[in-house]
């Protein structure tokens, strides 16, 4: 694959649509052109400890950032006409569409790609997890959890699997 957008979510609590952070990593012919990180005010805006725990992204540090449709007016022209990819899909494509309803935007019906489904044809891994296959492709996932970090390695899976 050599033109995508790979994207991770991080969110506040467990309502899909409490994104508190989005990080974006776009290829273009096979090459790194882009990258977005943002923090996101979530909506709702309150924030679990466990959720806490996984990202270290607290209320504090959301307090002032743009709501999602601000941050998404940046993020749109960057990945126009991109398929996205994401490690589990399932959670990040669910997320975008929660946060597109919750602020009665029109979801572009994005095509998605998965990076853990692929990566089930991996045979001899432990699990497959995102830093697992990332380590297994010899990337060196540090700040797991890290929106931007995480939409990096998935962006290097991709490269690799997709």
């Amino acid at each position: 694959m050599d033109n995508f957008a790979a994207i991770d979510f991080e969110t506040a609590n467990n309502q899909l649509s409490s994104v508190c952070s989005v990080g974006v990593v776009i290829y273009r012919n096979g090459e790194r052109v882009d990258e977005f990180y943002s923090l996101i005010h979530p909506e709702p805006n309150y924030y679990l400890y466990r959720n806490i725990q996984v990202h270290g992204i607290t209320e504090r540090d959301t307090w002032n950032a743009p709501i999602f449709p601000k941050v998404w007016e940046q993020v749109a022209p960057k990945i126009e006409g991109l398929p996205l990819v994401a490690h589990n899909k399932r959670f990040d494509e669910c997320c975008l569409k929660a946060v597109f309803k919750t602020y009665c935007m029109d979801y572009p019906d994005y095509i998605f790609y998965c990076t853990y489904l692929a990566s089930l044809k991996l045979k001899g891994l432990e699990n497959h997890q995102l830093q697992t296959v990332a380590a297994y492709f010899g990337y060196d996932l540090l700040t797991h959890h890290h929106a931007l970090s995480d939409a990096d390695a998935c962006s290097w899976i991709a490269k690799k699997l997709l």
